[in-house]
């Protein structure tokens, strides 16, 4: 009942072995491998497995939604930059579209449940659709919805993308669950940021020159995803099932 953790870069996948040391995460492995080295095979005997695992993110939403440590389920943030507005926009084209990775194991391991998440950018270079034939090819159910950190009451905005895709296809949208539509906090909240232009508040020290290892944080920090919004995402898919 392991989880296996996949995470490339040297610095968050250190975090999130001291995560999972400290019990802070779920026990599991901790893969620093690129995900074009990993194989299917390297996969058996996991009943949840994190791509682009980051410092654990998904995990640790999956415990906050209840979602048992004994179920399958696979999650996923692919690499934003070929598609964020802060990056040099050369979306699929990009060494780092790695979509066609993490399905490539999809597609031969076929797990149960799997869930992502995707910067907003990505619409326009067709990254969503894109997800959603590829997986609806395979038999999938797909739905995806858009919710921003600040629908949770964060102090930032963070809009982003999260679907989900079930094999079982005996699911309602997660769009039309409750989960994702508590009382009023979305429309609230985009009603003041579209109005304020909403200042992020991290809360993060900022950088200082010579120190490296504050740099790799606020990095890995940055890439993470907010554990409290997938977690909707998480409890809608668990509200929806018949």
């Amino acid at each position: 009942m392991a989880n296996y953790y996949n995470e490339i870069d040297p610095y968050a996948a250190q975090w999130l072995r001291n995560l999972v040391a400290a019990g802070h995460v779920p026990a599991g492995d901790v893969d620093a491998r690129s995900i074009v080295d990993v194989q299917p095979e390297d996969l058996h005997g996991y009943t949840q497995c994190h791509f682009f695992a980051g410092i654990g993110g998904w995990s640790l939403a999956a415990r906050i939604a209840g979602w048992p440590e004994d179920r399958e389920l696979w999650t996923g943030s692919c690499p934003c930059q070929p598609f964020s507005v802060a990056g040099r926009g050369e979306g699929t084209s990009d060494e780092r579209h790695l979509w066609p990775e993490w399905f490539r194991l999809i597609a031969d391991c076929r797990p149960a449940v799997i869930m992502g998440e995707q910067s907003p950018g990505a619409i326009k270079h067709g990254w969503l659709d894109a997800v959603g034939d590829d997986l609806e090819a395979e038999g999938y159910q797909f739905d995806a919805v858009d919710i921003p950190a600040y629908a949770l009451g964060a102090d930032h905005l963070r809009q982003r993308l999260w679907f989900v895709a079930d094999i079982s296809r005996e699911r309602l949208p997660i769009s039309q669950c409750q989960a994702v539509q508590r009382t009023g906090r979305w429309e609230e909240g985009e009603a003041a940021s579209r109005g304020h232009g909403w200042p992020p508040q991290s809360g993060l020290v900022p950088v200082v020159h010579g120190i490296p290892g504050r740099v790799g944080g606020i990095k890995a920090a940055g890439n993470a995803i907010v554990p409290q919004v997938a977690a909707e995402v998480i409890a809608a898919y668990m509200e929806c099932q018949p």
